[in-house]
């Protein structure tokens, strides 16, 4: 950013609370660009047991991730984790449960990553052209942003599966 939404002026580099901002100049306007991050949703899908993995049209072939979007206003992150699933996937949300919190500073991003049961038939939006159904046992994290969570999910999932097999002896 480089001029001041309010009054157009061209905005100053100033230190404020031990950080570089961009400030206008204009004392009468006291505009701060505090260039926050973003929150983001991030959604670990699971339907009938398998993890659906999608790829936006705009990603390389072979590129699969979760899904994800922007948390709207007036909405809770379990409520923008269904709305993204419902836009994206045409699947209906049983349960979204946190996986974890984790920042994606490349993309001045903060990523809220949930784990989501849901059902339906998939029917794919116009943000992604196609997905792949994965089994938990074959899925493998990624080294940034969503495969965080991805890793985990995986690591919960394996000590739970690990604890309960142990417990049946």
């Amino acid at each position: 950013m480089k001029f001041c939404p309010r009054c157009a002026a061209p905005l100053d580099g100033r230190d404020i609370a031990g950080r570089m901002r961009r400030v206008c100049p204009n004392a009468a306007c006291g505009y701060v660009f505090w260039d926050n991050p973003l929150p983001v949703l991030a959604g670990l899908v699971e339907r009938d047991g398998l993890i659906v993995l999608a790829r936006n049209s705009a990603w390389p072939e072979k590129m699969f991730g979760l899904i994800t979007g922007f948390m709207e206003r007036d909405e809770t992150p379990e409520e923008g984790i269904a709305r993204e699933v419902k836009e994206e996937l045409g699947l209906d949300t049983l349960s979204a449960s946190l996986i974890g919190v984790y920042p994606f500073q490349r993309r001045n991003e903060v990523i809220l990553a949930y784990h989501v049961t849901a059902h339906g038939e998939i029917a794919l939006n116009e943000e992604l052209s196609e997905f792949r159904l994965i089994p938990p046992q074959k899925l493998r994290p990624w080294d940034a942003g969503t495969g965080m969570a991805v890793r985990d999910w995986l690591s919960r999932r394996n000590a739970h599966s690990t604890a309960k097999h142990a417990a049946a002896y």
